[in-house]
């Protein structure tokens, strides 16, 4: 993922962005579907990479799909839209796998089912990618006045529209800017919950006390949780303004609260504790979807917006990467102590980070009202590709 993601990227941003993720998840779903030929280690690591490498662009490509349609207001609950299928699929997923099996017989082995179908599935919606348009500019189900709309409605966020110049300053200014740093740092350390016992579920839950099959169907409480609050909080983010630091911050307490229970139960057979805290870890969820949209409406600039969504995706990638090394089977007895407490001191991380962006932006806003303001002016910077920065206008979410 990481050796692909600025790569694609870049074609994301340069080239019409249909034809690029059309061509690339057509590829993604032929290359999963490759996992069925796999006969040896060596096979699985080189199938593994380019798998990772096509499916790099994808979060990359839907953030900046939805922050070059919607308002700021409005992004937090569209953000939440695609991100809650991390949930959705958690449920479906885990009944394809426990639906398949129970297959007797047959030419293929079980788990060679599953990726022929998740390959087939990728394959069709590759197809559907090529009819998604560059922006609202060129939108084709819209008519010529509903596009003139589509754009006028982003004049007020002063964000932009889509600009498929690849601009230096940009780029510089991005990688100089304190709260995409900030932003990174938050989802590298969110996410090192879905390394480990995302990643890793099942195996923990059969560790206290269930069967292999049971421990997948007990996922599903865990992608109910994740795919409603995911929803609940994008849509009280996109009607009660400067309420996401806040919801992020609330979040991460359950996933401490589900940690701090897990490692501090008793793991007896089929005890209720440890999965009742599996369950409520959950919120993690919500925590990186917020942090999603927080860190995609605070840019503007298209460059900009492509280099912050690629930078809170190899945060992405740094958490899946780091969270699985968090576990060490010789501390099973012990209930894996090193997990839970690095995972309580990710999350503590976390609210540290975004009470500081909190009052960053805050503080920045605050400046930015007091500097005399010209609504004329204000209305041409809004389709100049100006950054957040270069454009006194643009105010910061909260």
């Amino acid at each position: 993922m990481l050796c692909g993601l600025y790569p694609l990227t870049f074609l994301l941003q340069r080239f019409t962005m249909g034809k690029v993720l059309g061509v690339v998840v057509i590829l993604w779903g032929l290359v999963a579907m490759l996992t069925a030929t796999v006969t040896s280690w060596r096979g699985l690591f080189a199938q593994r990479f380019f798998l990772g490498f096509v499916e790099s662009i994808m979060p990359t490509a839907f953030m900046c799909i939805i922050s070059n349609y919607y308002t700021q207001q409005e992004q937090a609950l569209r953000q939440s839209w695609w991100f809650s299928a991390t949930g959705g699929w958690t449920i479906i997923g885990g009944a394809l796998n426990y639906a398949f099996a129970q297959i007797e017989g047959g030419g293929l082995r079980r788990w060679q089912y599953i990726y022929l179908l998740a390959g087939a599935l990728t394959v069709m919606y590759g197809g559907v990618c090529f009819a998604i348009p560059n922006s609202a500019v060129s939108a084709w189900f819209l008519t010529r006045e509903e596009r003139v709309v589509a754009v006028e409605r982003l004049r007020k966020g002063q964000t932009g529209v889509r600009c498929q110049v690849l601009k230096k300053s940009q780029l510089k200014e991005a990688v100089l800017d304190v709260k995409i740093w900030v932003v990174t740092f938050m989802m590298a350390a969110a996410y090192t919950v879905n390394g480990a016992v995302s990643g890793f579920g099942p195996l923990i839950v059969s560790t206290f006390g269930y069967t292999p099959l049971e421990a997948i169907l007990l996922q599903f409480p865990l992608g109910g949780v994740v795919f409603i609050f995911i929803l609940l909080t994008g849509y009280l983010s996109s009607r009660i303004p400067h309420i996401r630091l806040p919801l992020l911050i609330a979040c991460c307490l359950p996933v401490i609260a589900g940690c701090a229970m897990i490692w501090r139960s008793t793991w007896y057979r089929r005890a209720p504790a440890p999965v009742a805290g599996y369950n409520i870890i959950g919120f993690f969820g919500p925590v990186v979807s917020l942090i999603i949209s927080i860190g995609m409406a605070n840019v503007a600039g298209a460059t900009k917006k492509s280099f912050t969504a690629a930078a809170i995706f190899v945060a992405y990638c740094v958490g899946n990467i780091v969270g699985p090394l968090l576990i060490k089977t010789p501390t099973l007895e012990r209930h894996y102590p090193g997990l839970w407490l690095g995972l309580i001191i990710c999350y503590c991380i976390v609210i540290v980070l975004a009470m500081f962006l909190y009052v960053l932006l805050w503080r920045e806003n605050k400046r930015r009202d007091g500097l005399p303001q010209d609504e004329a002016e204000r209305d041409a910077y809004a389709f100049r590709d100006l950054t957040d920065k270069e454009n006194r206008y643009f105010r910061y979410v909260l």
